[in-house]
């Protein structure tokens, strides 16, 4: 593929995975890695290094709006970045280590779980039930119960956090697979704050933004470090993810979510499945 034509692609691809990512939380690398694999035919550490720059600038871009917009918890997401930091360290090394059709086939498996949970989650602001939810002694003491405005039905609304030592520890787990796979660990902590927690949706994905910048930059240090990180490459995705990220975190704020997220979640299930199946057919460009 030209060169131009290659640069050009990859801004699209960047682009859109900003708007996913910004809009659901989760950081756009599980879109990037895929097309800079299968499309692109690169190394999947110099892709997942270059997605890492990636998520940096989905969680600049939406984090800003987020807080601005009162929907980001501060409290809790500095609470569980925590545990996330140490995990995403200790996964960018143990990525640089092992096999990179192990890499492949993790990566699918992540991403049919992403897939999954898209699929069953509502996605709706009406999670009234968590604000009357008692809270844990824990999480009182931190205070990491938060209110948020909702633009899709006006409404101000409180809630109250759950197991917060239980999140603690899926946090670490979330920023291990960042490390690892260079998606963000917002597939992991979206669904952890929202079912574990019992953080609603929206303010769960605004405070998975904020988080995914630093964890990814955690990880991405080492990567640079062992000289994996592509400049050009980083470059050219910044410009697209941080433009896509102004248009996902409008939508997100406003729109109603349901549709989009199946839609979504068919994607990221055939991505699982082809990058699962890649290294059986290493000769096949999928």
């Amino acid at each position: 593929m030209d060169l131009v034509l290659t640069l050009l692609a990859l801004a699209v691809a960047a682009f859109l995975a900003g708007l996913a990512g910004s809009y659901l939380g989760i950081g756009g690398g599980i879109l990037l890695i895929p097309f800079m694999t299968l499309v692109l035919q690169l190394d999947i550490k110099v892709a997942v290094a270059a997605s890492l720059v990636g998520v940096i600038a989905t969680s600049s871009g939406a984090a800003s709006v987020y807080v601005r917009d009162h929907l980001t918890n501060l409290r809790l997401g500095m609470f569980l970045e925590v545990a996330t930091t140490l995990g995403a360290i200790s996964g960018a090394f143990i990525a640089l280590l092992i096999n990179r059709s192990d890499l492949f086939v993790v990566f699918g498996a992540v991403v049919i779980y992403a897939a999954v949970y898209m699929a069953r989650s509502q996605g709706t602001a009406k999670e009234r039930a968590y604000r009357e939810m008692k809270q844990s002694p824990l999480a009182e003491r931190l205070e990491l119960g938060d209110k948020y405005f909702d633009k899709e039905d006006k409404g101000v609304y409180r809630y109250k956090v759950a197991r917060p030592g239980a999140g603690f520890a899926i946090s670490a787990v979330a920023g291990g697979i960042s490390g690892l796979l260079g998606v963000g660990g917002g597939i992991i902590k979206v669904p952890m704050m929202h079912v574990v927690m019992r953080v609603p949706m929206k303010p769960a994905v605004a405070t998975s933004n904020f988080m995914i910048g630093v964890t990814a930059a955690a990880s991405a240090f080492i990567y640079y470090s062992r000289g994996v990180l592509d400049p050009s490459l980083a470059g050219v995705i910044v410009l697209g993810v941080f433009t896509g990220t102004r248009v996902g975190t409008r939508m997100m704020v406003k729109a109603k979510s349901g549709k989009i997220r199946l839609v979504f979640a068919i994607l990221l299930a055939a991505v699982g499945v082809f990058m699962i199946l890649r290294p059986l057919f290493p000769g096949v460009n999928f």
